[in-house]
């Protein structure tokens, strides 16, 4: 018989907070940056998604940490310098609405669940270099946030113009499609609309064709599945973007489409319901359609079976062969794809064919069995190929189509109508225009007010005392942008700043991103 033995009862209050205390005043954590003979070591940069404090953690992100955790400790006993920071992306409306919610002001609840969510962290004994640890509603860190901005203003990266949006008519401001749910608002329920409004976007497209060269052998091996998903979001074609005139509206509007061969099988046009153009449609019936279907999400609008849509009472002229086609407002066609626009081609087109059979339109073959082209004028008869061709040489010919390369990916709408988040550095003035801030200037601090609410129009435009100020270029009286910047853009370059986060000259030091980049593993 083995004699008993009695196991001593684990007190994680007594046990866990001793160590704590020991690795605490060790400084175990801590992962000073290496010398610049260090390049060649052995290092490891984790990092996981700075956490939203609009309240305490919950069990996912306990999950998430905790993977990072045991990546960290598993390098750190290899005798690898290992980076593991920590931050808050406390700008924005996930931790405004936490303050609406609650009725206070979005610094007091912001800096009381930081100091809550830290408390917990440490309680947890994750091995975090808080020495590291960076806000996005600090000055010192939303500093640069502003200062990047401008290095894209200046290249023409970051511009402002008018576009559909989500609009939420209860909170009073946009909402990122990431915050519509089913048609509704995440925070509050509300159906969102569509609205064509002012934006400031950056110019993301312009790096779309670079984007899809992620599995260059410099970029490492990226899994099929995340190579498909990128190439979907990006969503190159090659095709022709045709233009259909619409005499009621004065306007020639544009079509792309990647089978111009099927251009004599077109009956009818359909425009999104977010297109630019649709407001200039004075009619009760296309607006009530376009409210109530606009915001929601594309992916649903489009695979959805019962095809809905609206006659305008307008009609587009086919540049080919002059017919008249209704022009209807319908769901299923997207803003994200193409023009916005479409030539309805029935017999060709699965989705185009649910729709005129719903609204009893012609359909019309024009390619046969053989890939032969008929019913199409003086193409008849050709190989489908050569006819898609010499009908973009006959409209290019014209002025009314030209070949073209479309994207699914947008620009990306960053400008809020909301108090709590950065300051967008830009004055207008009646002489100037729009004007960048210096960088001298920088930064453009956030004002304290006492009524941060939604109310329509960005609460900053009330605050006449930080509004208006003297033109940078000119002297006159201007007035600052009122919008703030989307938390997205908060946390869009924070992993950078962790590597260096008390520099006061820049937002980083290249030499240490060239070091710690690309991130080893993103949890």
């Amino acid at each position: 018989m083995y004699p008993e033995t009695v196991m001593e009862r684990y007190d994680p209050h007594t046990i866990e907070s001793k160590w704590q205390q020991v690795w605490e005043a060790e400084r175990v954590f801590e992962t000073p940056n290496p010398p610049p003979e260090a390049a060649d070591e052995p290092h490891w940069y984790q990092l996981e998604m700075l956490p939203y404090p609009s309240g305490t953690l919950h069990m996912g992100h306990v999950l998430n940490y905790t993977m990072g955790d045991v990546a960290t400790h598993f390098r750190r006993r290899k005798g690898w310098r290992v980076l593991r920071p920590m931050g808050f992306d406390s700008f924005g409306l996930p931790a405004e609405n936490a303050a609406i919610n609650e009725g206070g002001h979005p610094r007091e609840i912001t800096e009381r669940n930081i100091a809550a969510i830290r408390v917990q962290m440490r309680r947890l004994g994750w091995a975090i270099d808080w020495t590291r640890e960076v806000s996005a509603h600090e000055v010192d860190y939303y500093r640069w946030t502003q200062w990047l901005f401008l290095k894209f203003f200046e290249r023409g990266l970051a511009y402002r113009a008018a576009a559909p949006v989500n609009w939420c008519p209860n909170d009073q401001t946009v909402v990122a499609n990431e915050y519509v749910i089913d048609g509704r608002c995440d925070r509050c329920g509300t159906v969102v609309e569509a609205r064509m409004m002012e934006q400031w976007f950056f110019k993301i497209t312009a790096y779309a064709d670079e984007l899809l060269h992620y599995d260059l052998p410099e970029w490492g091996e990226w899994p099929e599945r995340t190579k498909t998903i990128q190439r979907n979001w990006i969503g190159r074609s090659e095709g022709a973007e045709i233009l259909f005139r619409i005499d009621e509206l004065d306007a020639d509007v544009p079509v792309f489409t990647t089978r111009p061969d099927t251009l004599f099988g077109a009956t009818f046009f359909v425009l999104a319901p977010d297109h630019p153009l649709v407001e200039r449609i004075a009619d009760d019936a296309v607006r009530e359609y376009t409210k109530r279907t606009a915001a929601r999400k594309g992916e649903a609008r489009a695979t959805e079976e019962a095809k809905t849509g609206v006659f305008t009472g307008h009609h587009a002229t086919n540049p080919v062969n002059g017919e008249q086609l209704p022009v209807y407002v319908a769901d299923y066609v997207l803003m994200e794809y193409g023009t916005g626009a479409i030539m309805a081609v029935p017999a060709h087109d699965e989705r185009d064919r649910e729709f005129a059979e719903a609204f009893d339109l012609p359909i019309r073959e024009v390619i046969d069995e053989d890939g032969v082209l008929v019913n199409s004028g003086e193409f008849s008869g050709l190989p489908a190929e050569e006819g898609l061709r010499r009908i973009v040489e006959r409209l290019a010919e014209q002025g009314k189509g030209r070949p073209s390369v479309s994207y699914r990916l947008r620009d990306w709408s960053f400008s809020r109508q909301r108090y709590w988040g950065c300051p967008i550095p830009i004055v207008y003035c009646d002489d100037c225009g729009v004007v960048a801030v210096p960088e001298s200037d920088l930064p453009v601090v956030l004002p304290e007010v006492s009524d941060y609410r939604p109310k329509g129009v960005a609460p900053l435009a009330s605050n006449e005392e930080w509004l208006y100020v003297p033109c940078p270029t000119c002297g006159k009286q201007a007035r600052r942008e009122a919008d703030t910047m989307d938390t997205f853009v908060d946390s869009s370059w924070y992993f950078l700043r962790y590597v260096d986060p008390r520099n006061d000259q820049a937002p980083f030091d290249r030499r240490l991103v060239d070091y710690w980049c690309p991130v080893s593993q993103y949890i």
